[in-house]
């Protein structure tokens, strides 16, 4: 049983105790640099270490004096400091902390993310897996087409998975950017070796060049992967969204023990986990247009951006983080009724040999025009006559070459639709992720 979703680490990453911790932790990384490279005394960082804390409510009260969140945290952990307070932040500006500090953030909440996409990634290959071979009708706007089984649907999904694994990594990388290059990115007050061995100590890359702040581009790039992967979700909540109409009712999301459908339909069973995706993957695409605005600041820097920001980030990873949740319970404990899949299969009295009987009959004919025209009549008395299809084109006289080649039984082969399925699903399980997702 998957358990509730209770807010855990992607919240408390975002926290303001996180936030205070992280930021300590890029200040004590950047004397450590300075020590290294003997612009320091030795054992300032150790110091640091032993001696530096916080309080929440002390920051916030000075805070609501100064106007400052960043002085208001430099002054409570200096309180706690003796001769080592010299050191703190030294040549550093406000964004130097900030950026560095949230590119810890956000790698760290990018790990999250990705271990969540592992986790309903290896739930769609053993779904794949298990429905390699369950006939259902493939469907085009709406309507019926040819025949597929859920393997191959779910099989998409996987690998559509696997490509928001592979973006979330790339974005992943360009976000892992710190700075340590003062006001204006020139380096004035602290050199680039302190940067780099900053970096370095944190696990991060220094940006190539920097103004007050780490270029903005990289994070929206990473909010517009977030919300293709949530793309990715909806795509699979609409479709069992469809499966699971009462005219179709192929599908069904889970439906626990006493839970009630409508206040007043005792009968309803909706899909509302399905639907909250759908509304989830909504809201993280709206973060996109403030992302993409936050790159164009006035000059060096201004903080415009940074409001948004505050919003933005932690929403758009808790939401896709909650999201991935709903996925995992959905697809986790997905009801699949191969029984009305087959019903529906055959509900169209065999429309869908349509093409394999067009085929045929244009090598017998000659015209492709000819025998669509035939096949096309065919079809359309088949449905007005609730006939099958085999049955019409039988009695058809401008459709006999088929009966006199002996062709309707090699038509009418529903496994005929699946011969080359095979190499699809080895090509997809033969990557190291799709490996990886082995249940």
């Amino acid at each position: 049983m998957i358990a509730r979703y209770t807010l855990p680490e992607m919240g408390s990453l975002w926290s303001d105790a996180t936030r205070f911790r992280t930021w300590l932790e890029v200040e004590i990384a950047a004397v450590q640099a300075m020590e290294d490279l003997g612009s320091a005394p030795h054992g300032t960082a150790a110091a640091l270490r032993d001696h530096a804390r916080f309080d929440i409510a002390r920051i916030h009260e000075i805070e609501a004096t100064v106007h400052h969140d960043v002085i208001a945290f430099l002054t409570v952990v200096g309180e706690h400091l003796g001769a080592e307070k010299t050191w703190l932040h030294r040549g550093m500006t406000s964004s130097d902390l900030l950026d560095t500090a949230l590119a810890l953030q956000l790698v760290r909440a990018c790990d999250l993310i990705d271990g969540r996409l592992a986790t309903v990634g290896k739930l769609l290959r053993q779904l794949s897996e298990q429905h390699r071979e369950t006939p259902m009708i493939g469907r085009t706007h709406g309507v019926h087409a040819e025949p597929i089984t859920f393997g191959l649907k779910t099989l998409l999904w996987f690998a559509e998975m696997e490509r928001q694994h592979v973006r979330l990594q790339r974005a992943r990388e360009e976000v892992r950017v710190g700075k340590i290059s003062g006001a204006v990115g020139t380096f004035a007050h602290v050199t680039p070796a302190v940067e780099a061995r900053t970096c370095e100590i944190l696990g991060l890359a220094a940006a190539p060049v920097s103004n007050q702040i780490v270029q903005r581009d990289r994070h929206a790039h990473l909010l517009g992967v977030l919300a293709l992967a949530g793309a990715t979700l909806e795509k699979i909540a609409s479709e069992v969204r469809h499966l699971q109409r009462t005219e179709v009712a192929e599908v069904y999301e889970p439906f626990a023990r006493g839970q009630k459908g409508s206040s007043a339909m005792p009968h309803k069973r909706n899909p509302i986990l399905c639907e909250r995706i759908c509304g989830l993957a909504r809201l993280l695409r709206s973060h996109l247009i403030p992302a993409y605005e936050n790159i164009a600041l006035w000059h060096e820097r201004d903080i415009s951006h940074s409001s948004v920001e505050r919003v933005i980030l932690p929403d758009a990873f808790i939401g896709l983080d909650y999201a991935l949740h709903l996925t995992e319970r959905v697809v986790g404990g997905l009801e699949v009724d191969a029984e009305r899949m087959a019903a529906n299969l055959g509900s169209s009295g065999e429309l869908f040999y349509s093409q394999r009987a067009l085929l045929a009959l244009t090598e017998l004919l000659g015209s492709r025009e000819e025998a669509y025209e035939i096949v096309q009549s065919a079809a359309q008395a088949a449905w007005r006559t609730r006939r099958g299809l085999r049955g019409v084109l039988a009695a058809d006289e401008r459709a006999a070459a088929l009966r006199e080649a002996g062709r309707l039984d090699d038509i009418f082969d529903l496994q005929s639709f699946f011969t080359h399925l095979g190499p699809v699903f080895a090509r997809v399980l033969a990557t190291d992720w799709a490996r990886e997702m082995r249940a």
